[in-house]
């Protein structure tokens, strides 16, 4: 029986295969997964234990994320280009194949439980709330948008919808993440009033891995012919193709990306949000290499203000990225040095947490002796199963996710207010109730951007 007309009787009613989804969230954890054999036997599969997914984007990062959810159908994928897609196209050859998102979405409507978008920045939210209002689980890579505003409205519209969202920082699942939150509110190292965040990026090993601080590029090659061009740039404003931007090259430039921040910062920082409780800032100012009215610079600082919250003290995060580091900080021992490529410090009254790595991997109390002293708590987050996994239950209906939207929209907000600031060269106010930086009106026109025609939210 195909997974795309079947229906399930129960007292009387039938329920689509969605509709069924949905219902089977609002019941007990011990009734989300309904035995094989209640529905058919040995051979059948119940539509709680496999989700159909349709993918936005299906090359780069969308091939990896697809490889983690295998295990369910991936009924229909969409990408720009066939090129990159190749791979995935071929993994998935049973998988129906589209150019466009939106017709994607409008005709497989009654066949997908799910969406995975994993595409350029740019065109996260477009797709994410498109599948939002049609009552998709959605799986958004990193940073959740291009725009404060954007991230504003998908968190917003997946609230209402009460569907199941992660977002694609796989960080949130290390062991380490867990043990920062546990040490940190164990008052390993008391109250925190500081923390130093940082990544290399736009370069890695000592390479450039995209273009920042550089002119739009002059020249205007013919777009390869595996590539929808126009679909690729989306909302965007249009601009000639130049393999300056695609493929991956894009993070470099306001239209697409948001640098090292918004590919590494997200990454980084959550470990501090979870750990500290942190909302939205009071007021964020940087300063950098120069900046270009197309792209980003090369490397930059963004120092944020955070209020106290409840019993916890104001903090200020100062992120550091390309090649910038913090202090040294007196505690490391003699012979150590920082990762030069990411990490992070807790700076506390009464000692520091150094984390090496991305995503908060490996977390230590320095010196050494310190860590080798300290008494550990009870573990007293549950343990991830898998970030991919986490959001594969949710969306049917067991449990949730670690960055689901109500805490990827803040924190994405939060990076993109510094990206902010370091376009504008200004100290940014800001009132996250009433979504407006107060002291410079012009700032607040790039809170948001005019879509292209046929672009929407």
């Amino acid at each position: 029986m195909a997974f795309d007309n079947t229906n399930y009787t129960q007292t009387g009613t039938i329920f689509s295969r969605r509709q069924f989804l949905q219902a089977s969230a609002a019941v007990a954890a011990p009734f989300m997964i309904v035995p094989r054999y209640v529905l058919g036997g040995v051979g059948h599969t119940p539509p709680s234990e496999k989700l159909n997914i349709a993918a936005v984007g299906a090359g780069g990062q969308a091939a990896s994320d697809l490889n983690e959810l295998r295990s369910q159908n991936i009924v229909a994928l969409c990408d720009v280009d066939d090129e990159r897609a190749a791979e995935s196209f071929e993994r998935f050859s049973k998988a129906s194949r589209y150019k466009d998102f939106r017709k994607m979405l409008e005709k497989e409507d009654k066949n997908i439980d799910a969406v995975l978008v994993a595409t350029p920045d740019h065109c996260h939210a477009v797709a994410s709330i498109a599948a939002i209002k049609m009552g998709k689980h959605v799986y958004c890579e990193k940073p959740l948008t291009r725009t404060v505003h954007e991230a504003r409205a998908v968190a917003k519209a997946a609230r209402e919808a009460g569907v199941a969202t992660q977002m694609g920082n796989q960080g949130m699942a290390f062991e380490g993440n867990r043990l920062i939150n546990e040490w940190i509110w164990d008052g390993a190292i008391g109250p925190i009033h500081e923390v130093h965040v940082w990544s290399d990026r736009p370069t890695h090993n000592g390479k450039l891995f995209w273009a920042q601080g550089v002119e739009r590029p002059p020249d205007t090659p013919p777009v390869p012919p595996t590539l929808d061009w126009d679909l690729w740039l989306g909302p965007a404003p249009f601009r000639d193709y130049n393999p300056a931007y695609a493929p991956f090259k894009w993070r470099g430039w306001w239209d697409f990306g948001s640098g090292g921040l918004g590919d590494m910062g997200i990454h980084n920082i959550a470990p501090v949000y979870s750990a500290l409780k942190l909302g939205a800032p009071t007021a964020v100012d940087s300063s950098s290499t120069l900046v270009y009215k197309d792209s980003l610079p090369l490397a930059s600082t963004v120092h944020y203000e955070f209020p106290a919250r409840g019993d916890l003290p104001p903090v200020r995060l100062h992120w550091y990225d390309g090649g910038m580091l913090p202090a040294r900080p007196e505690e490391l021992d003699a012979d150590q040095e920082l990762d030069r490529e990411d990490g992070i410090i807790f700076v506390g009254e009464k000692g520091k947490i150094l984390v090496e790595g991305w995503g908060g991997n490996e977390p230590r109390l320095i010196p050494e002796s310190k860590m080798k002293a300290y008494k550990q708590p009870e573990k007293s987050l549950p343990r991830s199963i898998g970030h991919h996994k986490e959001w594969i239950e949710a969306c049917k209906g067991n449990g949730t996710t670690r960055s689901n939207f109500d805490f990827a929209g803040p924190l994405t907000e939060a990076l993109l207010l510094g990206t902010l600031s370091v376009r504008t060269g200004k100290r940014l106010l800001w009132d996250a109730e009433s979504m407006k930086v107060t002291n410079d009106s012009d700032a607040n026109e790039l809170l948001h951007y005019k879509y292209r025609d046929g672009w929407t939210l």
